[in-house]
């Protein structure tokens, strides 16, 4: 069952924004991005789509731009990560029973998908989340993230509203805790600040049971 296809051009105004982008810089990975983190996860976060200057240049989600600075260091401090920063796809991140992914796989122009490039992409969410095992946990970065993985699991948006620190027990056995989005705006804003984030983390921690940093090392 495939979750990712790194050819996929299946949207094409997401398909021609990328070619350009390409021609713009050269160096940037330009591309689907594929999910990053742990093949046997039981934490599966799900945010929007690449960043321009972000996963869109690394080819790693939340890497090399203000969103991820905050979501490594937390997945650190909380023991999902061997290290609290994420600068590109060789520098030796490994992420521990948690894997990250997007809603959107392409950079969107202006940062903002189409509904019907959410829809279209939705077929690998589904597939991702066929993957998880049982009773594992999805972690969904802002309001059209947990309507994506709604979508993608066949379940009605009315029946799960989304709301900051909110968990919701799903009827396939799989567990959804929303998040406000860690990007620049909402963190500046203070609509999210570090405390409030830490504290969605350390819940999914506990949820799925990955233990804390030195858990079990003598003093």
């Amino acid at each position: 069952m495939r979750i990712f296809d790194p050819d996929c051009r299946d949207c094409p105004r997401l398909a021609g924004f990328l070619d350009q982008v390409k021609s713009d810089f050269p160096d940037y990975h330009a591309r689907p991005v594929s999910p990053f983190g742990d093949a046997d996860a039981r934490l599966l976060i799900v945010g929007l789509a690449p960043g321009m200057h972000g996963a869109n240049a690394t080819g790693r989600p939340f890497t090399g731009d203000h969103a991820g600075i905050l979501l490594y260091q937390t997945l650190y401090r909380s023991g999902f990560s061997n290290q609290p920063d994420s600068r590109s796809r060789a520098d030796g991140l490994e992420l521990v029973g948690c894997r990250i992914t997007n809603a959107v796989k392409c950079l969107p122009p202006q940062n903002k998908p189409l509904g019907a490039e959410i829809d279209t992409c939705n077929r690998f969410l589904h597939r991702e989340l066929q993957t998880l095992p049982e009773c594992s946990l999805v972690l969904a970065l802002g309001a059209i993230a947990h309507n994506a993985v709604l979508k993608a699991l066949g379940l009605k948006l009315k029946d799960c509203r989304f709301g900051h620190n909110a968990l919701h027990e799903l009827p396939t056995g799989l567990k959804l805790l929303d998040s406000y989005h860690c990007s620049r705006y909402n963190t500046q804003t203070r609509r999210l600040t570090t405390e409030m984030f830490e504290a969605v983390i350390e819940r999914a921690r506990a949820l799925t049971g990955v233990s804390r940093p030195g858990a079990g090392k003598a003093e």
